[in-house]
């Protein structure tokens, strides 16, 4: 069971402004003094006193230090944040033993079972918040006595989404059970960014439309029509919308974890050392991301399991909001064991007792072509796009020197009608000029959101009578569209939008199934064809 499994409460730990505390620490600073973390050149995250001369989150640094004179800053530093954060970890789970982390300074635990046993919610938060007071006075859940960031604070919110438990934590609030929807009807739509670890790619961008188009509440926005927000946005809108309904933001997956995924590596001889530590995360972290490729499966929620010399077992598991990368890995593997081998927070001096065994294990995986596997009986195929990393550049020039130079192509945005007139593949190598302008004016060209699969599959439109639907000279349906055939199966439309003629009896429609399934679908010549999914 996870922490957002139905029939659970969900109590989230969130420590303000830790990239600020947790520099502050590294450099020996007093808790209170004004602190500034800068990426980029802008402010990333200040401490309260840095807001309370006027600092802000995106400012440059030389505002942010004519605001504040006394300001001292620091360059971000995620490695640094996670390996001081691991004392508030550890301190956590000598309470709750199961701990998700999110990000350096926030925390989940499944909260019903634990409060029952504090006896209740108020006095299980009370409990946490004192832990982790404890950790700010020096001393960590171990008893081991360690020097650990001072001055850290928490704030505790329960709820029965994690979404919402995150948010509550804020002002650390109890959100009663059954009540998330109206706790967040009134909150302003800008809370969907409000966590960089519950963001998906394009919510910020999102949150800018909807405010331009009048909408400023999570109720608001919650009040849209689920198909008009599948059918107009992206597919993070959709999570975004279930957030704001107070609905989980991602379901637990259904797919089953394969055996033989866990990596695990016997440190011979032990490992004591941090730049060993990180050598050995960045190796397997690679191999096990290249045991979930094999298997066509991303990990979702990790469990960095160390053993050490003393018999001693350490676990952590960090929840992600998208599909962790090797490079991902590694960062929580370097964190992880930077913040068990280090005897004081900030040194690489005294380590703890050297790690013999280290194991990397997939907890939640998805399969990244869910929805394309969910077509294949209807003989659509899987995907085969994706972003070129420098090995995989390394590896297409080598195939272009065996097989030829017009052997190896990649896409480039290109003009046309169509999502596939759309898309033109070029030479690897060559000039990235597609054939066709795609900044000029196309008539009949279709609406977005454009199609995240292309796919060429035939499929039958129905009516409820059994016949076919056709379209008309005029562009227009010959009868109500009711079911959609793929193959050997038939689906009922849940919602549709279109025709959208491009030439004589030709047109294009959306289409979204009773099962969530969301096509686009195009009829030539009387002839229906699944020309793209949505995810």
């Amino acid at each position: 069971m996870t922490a957002d499994s139905p029939g659970r409460r969900v109590l989230a730990l969130w420590c303000p402004d830790w990239p600020t505390t947790a520099a502050a620490a590294a450099a020996g600073r007093v808790p209170g003094d004004p602190v500034a973390v800068l990426r980029a050149g802008r402010v990333e995250a200040c401490s309260h006193a840095a807001r309370v001369d006027g600092v802000r989150r995106g400012m440059r640094k030389r505002q942010a230090q004519s605001s504040c004179p006394r300001l001292t800053v620091y360059d971000a530093d995620p490695a640094r944040d996670g390996r001081l954060f691991e004392p508030v970890v550890a301190a956590v789970t000598g309470v709750v033993p199961m701990t998700e982390v999110l990000r350096p300074g926030l925390l989940v635990v499944a909260a019903d079972r634990a409060a029952r046993f504090f006896g209740g919610e108020e006095q299980l938060a009370e409990r946490l918040t004192d832990a982790v007071a404890e950790v700010g006075r020096g001393r960590d859940a171990d008893g081991l006595g360690r020097t650990v960031v001072g001055g850290v604070t928490a704030r505790v919110g329960v709820a029965d989404e994690l979404f919402t438990a995150v948010l509550a934590a804020r002002s650390g609030q109890t959100v009663p059970p059954g009540t998330d929807a109206a706790y967040l009807s009134a909150r302003p739509v800008a809370d969907l960014v409000a966590e960089p670890a519950l963001n998906g790619p394009g919510r910020e961008d999102l949150v800018s439309l909807l405010w331009r188009l009048g909408i400023r509440t999570l109720g608001a926005f919650a009040a849209m029509d689920p198909a008009d927000i599948a059918s107009r946005f992206s597919g993070d809108a959709i999570t975004a919308h279930r957030l704001a309904r107070g609905l989980p933001g991602r379901r637990p997956s259904r797919a089953p974890i394969p055996p033989g995924l866990a990596v695990e590596h016997s440190c011979d001889p032990p490992v004591d050392r941090i730049d060993a530590a990180a050598f050995l995360g960045r190796r397997m972290a690679q191999e096990l991301h290249e045991r979930l490729s094999a298997a066509s499966l991303a990990c979702m929620r990790l469990t960095i399991h160390a053993f050490t010399e003393r018999g001693q077992r350490h676990s952590r598991t960090w929840r992600c909001v998208e599909p962790l990368t090797p490079e991902a890995t590694a960062d929580r593997v370097r964190w992880q064991l930077e913040g068990w081998l280090t005897g004081r927070a900030g040194s690489v001096e005294a380590p703890d007792s050297p790690v013999v065994r280290l194991v990397l294990e997939p907890v939640e995986v998805v399969n990244p072509g869910t929805l394309q596997s969910a077509l294949t009986g209807a003989g659509l195929p899987g995907d085969t796009g994706g972003g070129l990393g420098d090995q995989a550049r390394r590896a297409l020039v080598r195939v272009q020197g065996l097989l030829g130079g017009e052997s190896v192509r990649v896409p480039v945005r290109s003009g046309g009608r169509g999502p596939a007139e759309q898309v033109a593949l070029v030479a690897f190598g060559d000039e990235l000029r597609p054939p066709r302008d795609p900044a000029a004016a196309w008539p009949d060209r279709l609406a977005r959101p454009t199609p995240s699969l292309l796919v060429q599959a035939t499929a039958e439109v129905l009516d409820a009578e059994g016949r076919s639907v056709a379209v008309s000279p005029r562009g227009a349906f010959s009868a109500e569209p009711v079911t959609v055939r793929l193959g050997a199966r038939s689906h009922r439309l849940h919602w549709w939008a279109g025709p959208w003629p491009f030439g004589p009896g030709n047109a294009r429609a959306q289409a979204l199934l009773e099962d969530g399934r969301a096509l686009l679908l195009c009829c030539r010549e009387a002839v229906w064809v699944v020309e793209g999914v949505y995810e």
